[in-house]
């Protein structure tokens, strides 16, 4: 096994959604280092303070050291990403920072649970404006930026709506749902520059919002027997985002365990 294939040295990671160090952001961002690559972070608390699960107010901090720690050059950026010119500042800053991006995970996220009785123009447009929108200009710029000669990489984050329904969370469906056709349809665009697109699914991922009883039902349902951990998703990513990658484009995998 040539083990160069699986390395990230001198590469230039982006990864969006970093806040909390229990995370799906933050062990992707631990992978990606830990195969080589300099990590460029975004975060958004506020997000994080209207959810069940808080917020974790020294995590960026402490995911940075950790990454520095492994002697990669980390920088992070307090961003919301929906704001207009979001993009253009995140790219200007990872390239002040750290240099031109090879890699870019779009991993930050709007979720809220709503059926079809209390579905309303407001929460479709919250989840629009991250999950779609702010996803694809990121795609753009990163695209518009990008060095020729290089191999890029654009891995987004999707869910399970392609294999089963999600009756409580139809605004946040429709726009994962979005992220797979976008996917699919960027890579051809993209791949005669050299660059990759494809969409990960984590499956039920343990990131401090499942209680002990969902956890227990969840798992005697997922046919592996256990729900997703952080890193699992995240090795999957960092294989995709490696020169052994090389040849999977458009493509949405599904790490969910069976499930």
């Amino acid at each position: 096994m040539d083990t160069h294939s699986y390395s990230l040295q001198g590469q230039i990671a982006l990864v969006t959604g970093a806040s909390r160090r229990m995370g799906l952001g933050a062990a992707i961002a631990r992978e990606l280092a830990a195969a080589g690559a300099d990590i460029c972070l975004t975060y958004y608390q506020p997000y994080d303070t209207t959810m069940p699960w808080g917020s974790d107010p020294a995590g960026p901090t402490q995911l940075l050291t950790e990454l520095q720690a492994l002697g990669r050059r980390a920088a992070g950026l307090p961003l919301n990403l929906t704001r207009p010119g979001a993009a253009a500042t995140l790219f200007d800053f990872a390239n002040a920072e750290l240099g031109p991006v090879d890699i870019l995970i779009n991993n930050a996220t709007h979720s809220e649970m709503g059926g079809i009785d209390t579905l309303d123009g407001d929460q479709l447009d919250r989840h629009y404006a991250m999950n779609l929108r702010a996803m694809a200009l990121l795609c753009a710029e990163f695209a518009r930026r990008f060095r020729p000669g290089r191999e890029g990489r654009i891995i987004n984050l999707t869910s399970g709506q392609g294999v089963g329904p999600m009756p409580d969370e139809l605004a946040y469906a429709a726009t994962k749902g979005a992220v797979d056709a976008f996917t699919v349809s960027l890579s051809a665009a993209l791949a005669p520059r050299g660059i990759t697109v494809n969409a990960v699914d984590p499956g039920v991922t343990d990131t401090g919002w499942l209680s002990p009883d969902l956890k227990a039902g969840l798992e005697a349902r997922i046919p592996l027997g256990r729900v997703a951990q952080p890193q699992d998703a995240a090795r999957l990513i960092c294989f995709l985002a490696s020169p052994a990658g090389g040849y999977i484009t458009g493509q949405v995998l599904h790490a969910r365990g069976g499930f």
